[in-house]
């Protein structure tokens, strides 16, 4: 992947401000080769943005979170996902090897410390790297704060699902035997990791269709199409490595972010939050915010997890500038 024509030009001089400066594969051992960009001012505030899932990958817009004339921001696809190759590979991909990961990225740029950005997933590896490396982040800006428990996973799943939409809740568990349907977490990352396509395909397709309706404020829909769950068009990507992940307690202690929240200390946070966010509640922001006093919370009313409901893009745009004003005072 050969860098951006754009990445001679001076800032002043590029016709797309968010265009990258630079786009590689970066090897990082294993077999792994991420796809790494830099976008804005290459003497701009070091920042680094964290895709969700784990599995989605980063997008064009992410890039437009930052000010291009303020920030030199890294948008990376994590192991296996995006455009990183090999597509989907699991193998030597855990939570540790993907903040080894953002070290290699770190040192490659040159950067000494930088601000740390993420949604969803991408703030449970935020908050890991930074209980890593505290030394290294000069501010974290979260959003739909998520601690990668269990606890979490059987919140939405087990309990909001039901009590919030049971017609959808009752035709995610029929996707799995009855026998199975005591324990359908993992019954459901089992049968997304199967070998066999006519038993991760449907399971697949309902995980993700589930976790779409879930994390909208205001859903196009809020039933499955159970019809179309043995479809031959493309897989989504994401359930496999969400199962992966889930499936090994996202490679962390029990309750590790929490625990170890100490070590954030002396770090700056805003923790964006939607009011109705079904999959990572605000009481998840409120226990962390309570171990981190350098933190504040800013609550989007009328919004839930995702990144487009209404007010929520604005918001980590302002909480991202606003932190940078605070630390380079």
């Amino acid at each position: 992947m050969a860098p951006d024509a754009e990445a001679g030009k001076s800032f002043s001089q590029r016709s797309d401000p968010f265009a990258p400066l630079t786009s590689q594969l970066l090897p990082v051992g294993d077999g792994h080769e991420i796809c790494v960009e830099s976008v804005g001012r290459a003497d701009g505030i070091p920042a680094i943005y964290l895709h969700g899932g784990p599995g989605s990958g980063c997008q064009p817009d992410h890039r437009r979170l930052f000010d291009p004339e303020r920030f030199h921001t890294i948008l990376f696809d994590q192991r296996g996902a995006g455009r990183s190759r090999p597509k989907g590979r699991r193998e030597d991909n855990t939570l540790p090897h993907l903040i080894a990961d953002m070290e290699t990225i770190r040192e490659k740029f040159g950067f000494e410390r930088w601000i740390i950005v993420g949604g969803s997933w991408g703030a449970t590896l935020a908050l890991a790297y930074a209980q890593a490396h505290p030394h290294r982040v000069t501010g974290i800006v979260l959003r739909a704060t998520f601690l990668g428990t269990r606890a979490e996973l059987e919140g939405a799943f087990l309990d909001v699902l039901p009590r919030f939409y049971p017609d959808l809740s009752a035709e995610f568990l029929s996707i799995l035997p009855k026998e199975e349907r005591e324990q359908p977490l993992d019954a459901y990352w089992r049968r997304i990791l199967d070998a066999d396509p006519a038993v991760h395909g449907p399971t697949a397709r309902a995980w993700h269709d589930t976790e779409r309706i879930l994390s909208e404020h205001t859903p196009a829909r809020v039933r499955l199409d159970l019809n179309s769950l043995n479809s031959s068009k493309a897989l989504p990507a994401t359930p496999f490595m969400e199962a992966h992940y889930f499936q090994n307690n996202c490679f962390m202690k029990p309750n590790q972010l929490l625990t170890e929240a100490g070590k954030l200390k002396g770090i700056p946070g805003i923790m964006v939050q939607g009011r109705y966010d079904l999959l990572c509640p605000p009481a998840t922001s409120h226990a962390l915010a309570a171990l981190w006093p350098e933190s504040e919370i800013r609550l989007v009313e009328g919004a839930g997890h995702s990144l487009y409901d209404p007010g929520v893009r604005d918001a980590v745009m302002k909480a991202i500038a606003d932190l940078a004003s605070k630390i380079t005072k």
